[in-house]
């Protein structure tokens, strides 16, 4: 048998733990704990910088961790002599392997925690059918595989074991990588995903219960009554830790409360059993992280418990431990070993195999099931996904002397390769159906013939900070009791991850891959709903608190699909820059620019974006406080027929005066100068019912501004600038704008006025509301224009 390349000396001489430091001439990296630094440090540089670059793949981050361990280990870096012995010598080895297989032992506590056994109990008999055809078939081949293997490149090794291990290789399903990838995906809680979720939960239980059997079987110098031992210790550890452990968990579950810390002693504790049934199967002789596993399938998975659980544990164990384990692997796997036409025929055949025997089995008992072809197919390329869990069987099997250098090399590449096609293959073939553009929303805009229809607006922020403007600006928004009413949908957007926390919230509670209610759902959001219950008391307005996990590459899509389900008539974005302490803004994220831009290029309604001073203070001004002072630029065009009609339904609540500037630009011609207004009909007939809710309406005032130029418009713009809001187009009419002030644009989001009043270079503390109206389509320019000054994106 080949000798694994990390191996070094039998006996090599231990490490002691840390240096006395370079100036008393000790080398750190002769050390144990700056080496294992320095080896932690290089894995998590090297595993997120591939997950960078596989990201818009759409690829789980497990593939990246995969590849980093292979390329830090002999089959690239390795190489070289000199880098293993400076990174990598043999004497580290035993401390990366510990820390590597507590990060294991604590990932599979987590995957305990995802999985809840009472959904197990309720698989129906498809998703059973379909788990039990993705085993037995794959298993099937992959006995059928290990014969050739044996034949070949493995002889000599332990028939029985190695037959079990090959088997449980190709039936495996990582449930972890299927869940993070069909969340990806926002398949989650669709038909196929909640199948592929159920199968995969099924799957497994058998596999595990499979490795715990092929362990068993591998051990060396045994007698034949080993196994059984070993297999009745097993069954009677799961047996006991099933009547002593749930009564326990169930009363420390019941003393979390929602909303409450959890006791520091039960996370403890909790910790403690892990690590404690870690060592009895440890000594039973089933590996460590099997009793890790079933203390997280114990844990009850209502209230807050579960979830401070993860809180606690995921970002250490999946950030920092977790990947160690990759890199032990991959200090294991020598590509190169894969030589001449018969290896990589063996290479191919391993993989074919797998394939077919997960896909083929899948659809097959899919299709008997009367599903259509295409989820039949999807269902069978996700369940043929492998991932981490296929790396835990192979490293067993590797450390028990089953599998050679040359087979583990062959079997990992099979995993890597099944579970990176896994995503192309399902997007190829199944797309679901986008919903059809709600032919019931009648009401997309602000503006509209009869006014005292309900108006519904959606909401979008990112955290608490945008929560007292929103809240005000909702207050000046109600109008009076003559209306049907205001409603208001409050999206927090949060930005989807791999951590487990966020897939267990999606998987409980997001709704056909749209966002959820946070009714009775434990998340960060708490506070925030509480506020805007709060103010849906105080007001009488109705306000509906949801949330949208999405990667920030879809996130508008969320926004635009559920503000035309709840047929909203406007979108208020957050600007991406937020106020500083003195006044000036920086900038939040510049991915959410983005989500903004996309939101004003897909919305089938209108779309606002506020730009943040801080309107009405830091906390709600209740009704009978309210005071504010809001000012309409109207230039003429769609757009700012939208911001007017906002501002009118502002003025009609008793704390708010509206002042609207008209601006009639003066352009010089040769016959002399032509003032130009747009001269456009529906704005003459905007004005129009303006002049007449004057005469009957004394807190909105009317005023016309002749201009020439930009310099005189910007000057007229900041006379006006001491008022608590400004409300503008994005796009205004260009007949009726001076030309140089069309063209500065430094955000082309905001358009020229916007970007104006959000610009260093205009002194205000006026909040700015720019607003694109809806109008049966987008504009064939927007696209262009938002595209404009892409290259100075990371400036703005």
């Amino acid at each position: 048998m080949a000798t694994n390349s990390s191996a070094g000396h039998a006996c090599p001489s231990p490490m002691k733990s840390v240096s006395n430091g370079i100036f008393q001439g000790d080398n750190p990296l002769h050390f144990a704990l700056p080496l294992a630094i320095l080896q932690i440090c290089l894995v998590l540089v090297v595993t997120r910088g591939l997950a960078y670059l596989f990201r818009p793949l759409r690829q789980p981050r497990v593939i990246a961790e995969i590849v980093g361990g292979i390329l830090l280990g002999p089959s690239a870096l390795g190489r070289s002599e000199s880098y293993l012995h400076a990174v990598f010598p043999s004497q580290s080895l035993t401390v990366l392997d510990t820390l590597a297989n507590l990060g294991l032992l604590f990932f599979l506590f987590l995957a305990g925690l995802e999985l809840d056994p009472k959904s197990l109990r309720r698989t129906g008999k498809k998703a059973l059918g379909i788990a039990i055809a993705g085993i037995s078939l794959p298993f099937a081949l992959g006995i059928g595989t290990s014969f050739v293997l044996r034949e070949t490149i493995a002889k000599g090794v332990n028939g029985t074991s190695f037959l079990v291990f090959m088997g449980v290789a190709l039936s495996i399903t990582a449930f972890p990588v299927l869940a993070r990838i069909l969340a990806e995906l926002k398949l989650l809680t669709t038909d196929v995903g909640r199948m592929a979720m159920s199968a995969a939960a099924v799957n497994d239980v058998a596999a595990w219960i499979l490795l715990a059997l092929a362990i068993s079987l591998s051990g060396s110098k045994q007698s034949p009554i080993v196994p059984f031992w070993v297999l009745l210790c097993g069954c009677g550890f799961v047996i006991c830790a099933s009547l002593i452990l749930p009564p326990i968990f169930k009363w420390m579950a019941r003393r979390c409360h929602e909303g409450e810390p959890v006791d520091e002693m039960y996370i403890c504790s909790t910790l403690a059993v892990v690590l404690a049934a870690g060592v009895v199967t440890d000594a039973i002789g089933i590996h460590a992280m099997f009793g890790a596993f079933v203390v997280g399938i114990l844990v009850p998975k209502e209230g807050p418990f579960a979830s401070a659980l993860l809180e606690k544990v995921e970002d250490l164990v999946s950030g920092l431990f977790l990947p160690l384990y990759f890199v032990s692997s991959g200090l294991k796997t020598n590509v190169a070993t894969i030589q001449g036409l018969q290896s990589w025929a063996l290479l191919v055949l391993v993989i074919f195999t797998a394939c077919i025997g997960k896909i083929v089995g899948t659809v097959v008992v899919s299709l008997s099931f009367k599903m259509p072809l295409r989820e039949a197919l999807a269902l069978g390329f996700l369940m043929n996904s492998k991932g981490l869990v296929e790396l835990i069987v192979l490293n067993i099997g590797k450390d028990r002397k089953v599998l050679n250098d040359q087979t583990f090399a062959i079997m990992v590449l099979m995993a890597l390769f099944t579970t990176f096609i896994t995503t192309p293959l399902v997007v190829a073939v199944y797309k679901p159906a986008k919903r059809e553009r709600n032919t019931d929303h009648k009401q997309r805009t602000v503006e509209r013939k009869n006014t005292n229809t309900e108006l519904r607006i959606m909401a979008c922020f990112h955290g608490a900070r945008n929560i007292p403007s929103m809240i005000n600006l909702f207050e000046a928004s109600r109008g009076t009791n003559k209306h049907e009413g205001l409603c208001i949908y409050a999206m927090h957007l949060m930005e989807f991850s791999e951590r487990s926390s966020a897939i267990m919230m999606v998987h409980k509670v997001r709704k056909n891959g749209l966002p959820f209610w946070n009714k009775g759902v434990r998340s960060e959001s708490n506070q925030i709903v509480v506020a805007f219950e709060a103010f849906q008391q105080l007001s009488q307005v109705s306000v509906r608190p949801m949330t949208s996990i999405s990667s920030i590459s879809d996130m508008h899509e969320d926004i635009c699909t559920t503000a035309d389900r709840k047929r909203v008539a406007i979108i208020i974005l957050p600007f991406h820059k937020h106020q500083r302490v003195d006044g000036s803004l920086e900038t939040t994220r510049t991915d959410f620019r983005w989500v903004n831009r996309r939101v004003l290029e897909h919305a089938a309604c209108s779309v606002g974006i506020l730009v943040d001073r801080g309107l009405g203070g830091t906390t709600h001004v209740s009704a009978s406080n309210v005071s504010y002072f809001i000012t309409v630029l109207f230039f003429g065009g769609h757009d700012d027929r939208e911001a007017l009609a906002y501002g009118i339904r502002m003025a009609e609540h008793p704390g708010i005066n509206l002042m609207v500037i008209r601006f009639l630009v003066e352009h010089e011609t040769a016959e002399g100068i032509e003032l130009v207004d747009g001269n456009s009909k529906p704005d003459e007939e905007c004005l129009a019912e303006l002049k007449q809710k004057i005469s009957k309406d004394g807190s909105i005032k009317y005023e016309e501004k002749e201009v020439r130029s930009a310099a005189e418009t910007i000057a007229a713009i900041r006379e006006a600038s001491f008022c608590n809001l400004f409300l503008v187009g994005r796009a205004p009419d260009k007949a009726a704008i001076p030309l140089p002030l069309d063209r500065r644009s430094e955000c082309p989001e905001l358009g020229p006025l916007g970007s104006l009043l959000a610009s260093t270079d205009f002194s205000t503390a006026a909040s700015v509301l720019v607003i694109q109206q809806y109008h049966g389509s987008v504009s064939p320019n927007l696209a262009l224009d938002l595209e404009e000054g892409l290259p100075d994106s990371e400036s703005n």
